[in-house]
């Protein structure tokens, strides 16, 4: 048996990327519990949840090209893996109040099952998925039924409320190419946002 002595080789172990820290063109995923309130003439309501994101389902996104609030992106700026975070974002910094041209009427033999729509999916309350004419996907909430036409409100569904973050950063790493020139996230499990 030859002896050698132990080298201790300081393989860098891609260190710097298990430390990566949030910054452009990073993607990034998240754990957290989003709750929202109205800060309306003076009662502002309590906070109530609406979406949990959990390490079975994490919310990915391409940093500094997620379409995400500006403000929620300068909050998460250069943490890490692990690192928590709770912070309140403004609807002024959010997605604004609600703007009255959003909200139209559009005649219901758009919304036809050749297209793709069910009679159910136009009940008032609910969320029709829609694209634009440049293919981007975008929501709007049924308001009323007309009759002929639809009542459609095309603000953003959290227009006007203050947004309550409180999660975890669940991953960091840098985006492939391919991720860089499409503008979104590949997603893990199966998932693109």
């Amino acid at each position: 048996m030859i002896l050698r002595p132990f080298i201790k080789i300081n393989v860098p172990l891609q260190s710097e990327k298990i430390n990566m820290k949030i910054t452009n063109n990073s993607v990034v995923g998240l754990t957290y519990e989003l709750k929202v309130s109205k800060d309306e003439e003076e009662v502002e309501s309590a906070p109530f949840s609406v979406e949990v994101r959990d390490g079975e389902d994490p919310f990915y996104f391409l940093f500094g090209n997620s379409g995400l609030p500006e403000k929620f992106e300068e909050l998460l700026a250069g943490k890490g893996k692990g690192d928590s975070f709770n912070f309140i974002i403004t609807s002024e910094d959010a997605y604004g109040e609600a703007d009255e041209e959003m909200i139209m009427t559009l005649p219901k033999s758009q919304f036809t099952s050749q297209n793709g729509f069910e009679p159910n999916m136009l009940e008032e309350g609910n969320f029709l998925p829609l694209v634009d004419e440049n293919g981007f996907p975008m929501q709007a909430k049924v308001i009323k039924d007309l009759g002929e036409e639809i009542l459609l409100d095309f603000n953003h569904p959290l227009v006007g409320f203050d947004l309550h973050f409180d999660g975890e950063v669940f991953e960091v790493r840098e985006a492939t190419t391919e991720e860089l020139e499409h503008g979104h996230v590949h997603g893990e499990h199966g998932h693109e946002h």
